[in-house]
């Protein structure tokens, strides 16, 4: 694995000034990020794990080394008064140590208890692996409504293995069937079963597995909670709950569709997406998939590390007519994105869509490598070519 993820740099240069959250799937590599800020930018490091029983004395005791320069806290968003502690901590001994929290649920949410830590901190959600991370592609320099710096470099065996087997470390280095089956199996267990549960309340873990059982099939298409309220024969508050729940943990995101009445807009079901794309069985929803994936990657790296008020949509009005994603800023359209296996024709939606919504910039991904033209204002061009071009 590389030494270095794509927000090492960032993150200790704002851990000078504040504490930095980390927020992230399990298994996406927080810890390893953490601890790998040891030596190249901090001296020494103490790490304390939540769920680690010693560990957990030892920070309720504050018996950490005095040397420390770095104190890590994982998982502590599990105890109950996580954020007056670390806000005690943090303005006692911001002096002599920089905090870094981590956490495989939302810490910007799950805020219980004491004052607010506003102001105190920077929060990031690490990624999974992207085209542009392995590759050594894109540069982290984006002007808002200037067309994306599109590399030259080709990384066609980069996408097709993330395509395969997902951009988590474990599976993605192992590349290896039985390795991602297991780590499948594993990894939601312990979401279901341990995560989870050691934060919320759940009357009905059976039918939320089967939820969960689910969605990988909902990928791509519009999210009906009415739809799976019938099939599970449950209340919709329930469906709706369980949701909202698998999606502060980091197992799904929803995209929702760009509102604007020029367009007619369609403004009710949202699309649903996996952080780990590997588990979607259907080659061209997989696809999709791995794009929204890299998308919202790069929206959460403008959001959080340049301040941008960035936003991922998808386009669809009540004539059916639809384009992939929409990235806006300030809620003014930036660039829109169609995928597509296949085709280089250009897909009749997007200059629809771009006259309307004055949207300055259009691409049309295909998985063909060596790709890279223009028709009618719109940019057709190779995936890995695009996706590397971005964080």
């Amino acid at each position: 694995m590389a030494k270095n993820r794509y927000l090492t740099t960032a993150i200790a240069e704002d851990l000078r000034e504040k504490m930095v959250f980390i927020g992230g799937p399990r298994q996406v590599g927080k810890t390893t990020l953490a601890r790998d800020l040891v030596g190249s930018h901090f001296r020494k490091t103490a790490y304390f794990n939540w769920d680690n029983k010693q560990d957990r004395r030892k920070l309720m005791a504050a018996e950490w080394p005095t040397d420390a320069e770095l104190l890590i806290f994982d998982e502590i968003h599990k105890y109950r008064a996580w954020k007056r502690f670390v806000k005690g901590e943090f303005d006692t001994h911001k002096a002599e140590h920089h905090f870094l929290v981590t956490g495989s649920a939302r810490l910007d949410i799950y805020r219980k208890g004491g004052d607010s830590l506003q102001g105190r901190y920077h929060y990031y959600r690490l990624h999974p692996f992207s085209v542009a991370e392995l590759s050594g592609g894109g540069t982290n320099k984006f002007v808002p409504f200037k067309e994306l710096p599109i590399t030259s470099r080709k990384a066609t065996d980069v996408r097709e293995s993330l395509e395969k087997w997902g951009g988590f470390p474990e599976p993605f280095f192992a590349g290896n069937e039985r390795v991602l089956r297991r780590w499948h199996t594993e990894r939601n267990d312990r979401l279901l079963k341990e995560d989870i549960r050691d934060i919320e309340i759940i009357r009905d873990l059976g039918n939320m597995q089967l939820l969960g059982d689910m969605l990988p099939s909902k990928v791509g298409s519009l999210l009906s909670i009415n739809s799976i309220r019938e099939d599970l024969e449950v209340s919709f508050r329930s469906v709706a709950n369980w949701l909202d729940i698998l999606e502060r943990f980091y197992y799904h995101f929803r995209i929702r569709p760009f509102a604007r009445s020029s367009i007619r807009s369609l403004k009710k079901e949202p699309k649903l997406y996996l952080w780990d794309w590997s588990e979607v069985t259907n080659d061209a929803s997989r696809y999709e998939n791995m794009v929204a994936s890299h998308l919202l990657k790069f929206v959460h790296w403008l959001n959080d590390r340049e301040g941008f008020r960035a936003e991922l949509y998808f386009l669809r009005d009540t004539s059916m007519r639809e384009v992939d994603f929409l990235v806006t800023i300030d809620a003014k359209p930036w660039f829109a994105v169609e995928v597509k296996s296949q085709s280089e024709h250009l897909a009749p939606n997007l200059p629809y869509f771009c006259e309307k919504l004055s949207i300055p910039f259009s691409y049309q991904l295909v998985k063909k490598a060596g790709v890279d033209k223009t028709s009618g204002g719109t940019r057709i061009l190779s995936a890995d070519k695009f996706l590397s071009s971005l964080v």
